[in-house]
């Protein structure tokens, strides 16, 4: 009766340790993540707000999370990758960068013919020693991307008594090259509206520098995970900074802008 009890004893042991491991193993994410919806906000409400436009730029080392993986992942993909699924999976619409008033949507060929494009160059024949047409396929990948332009609206809640933004729409921008592949310049592929790429953004993980906590590409905007600097604001001169001022103005006149919100927050409060 003894053996029996010891050994009843002994397995009960050699299980629990077995069932404590396997709940220390995180759980993998779900199919379906909810957005959390932004609060209501009254327009009677809103004391202070201003129209800004930043560019994020992907060469810097906090703005890598956006654009790496070069090639997606089981878990992972880049920003251009989450966008480009989207649009062609029909859950985001891309619209045309003529303008960020969103008000001309571009179809799926559209796109995939922006993004996807043959061209037909000439090439000598070494034989013949006349010009002959090729067709050269170019391809925008991730690794094209250059910057990710932001349009948001900046605001005082004194409801809330919070002074927050809300992004608007997502402005793709990718290195621009001619015929040889030499690089040109960059070109402005299309905007995308925030409200409704947000679904998407929140069920696609991505990769946090210095810190392996699993967060969403809506929580990575949410919590401003990004380093940008501001290249226009709302004016009755409806111009970017780059039209009136340029090199060391140019920054300074973002520092400005920048310095302008950050006093006015700032003395939103008394200590």
């Amino acid at each position: 009766m003894k053996t029996k009890i010891y050994i009843v004893a002994s397995c009960l042991f050699l299980v629990v340790p077995i069932q404590y491991t396997e709940a220390q193993v995180k759980d993998p994410p779900p199919d379906y993540r909810q957005v959390i919806q932004p609060h209501h906000l009254r327009e009677a409400d809103v004391m202070w707000s201003k129209r800004i436009w930043r560019a994020i730029d992907l060469r810097e080392k906090m703005n890598h999370p956006l654009y790496y993986p070069l090639e997606s992942k089981r878990t992972y993909k880049s920003l251009f990758d989450v966008v480009r699924d989207g649009i062609y999976e029909g859950t985001i619409t891309a619209y045309d960068p003529i303008d960020d008033e969103f008000l001309n949507p571009m179809t799926r060929a559209e796109v995939k013919a922006k993004l996807e494009s043959v061209d037909t160059v000439m090439i000598p024949n070494f034989e013949t020693g006349e010009l002959e047409p090729m067709e050269v396929k170019t391809t925008i990948e991730s690794s094209d991307m250059r910057q990710y332009r932001i349009k948001e609206d900046w605001y005082f809640d004194k409801q809330l008594s919070v002074f927050e933004p809300q992004i608007i729409g997502i402005l793709l921008v990718a290195v621009k090259k001619d015929e040889m592949g030499n690089e040109v310049g960059n070109q402005a592929l299309f905007w995308i509206y925030y409200p409704e790429a947000r679904y998407v953004f929140a069920n696609q993980l991505v990769y946090l520098r210095h810190n392996d906590v699993k967060i969403t590409y809506a929580d990575l905007f949410w919590r401003r995970f990004f380093s940008s600097y501001i290249y226009r604001e709302s004016n009755v001169y409806d111009r970017a900074i780059s039209d009136y001022a340029s090199g060391l103005s140019l920054q300074l006149e973002s520092k400005r802008i920048h310095d302008v919100m950050f006093n006015f927050e700032h003395d939103l409060w008394e200590y």
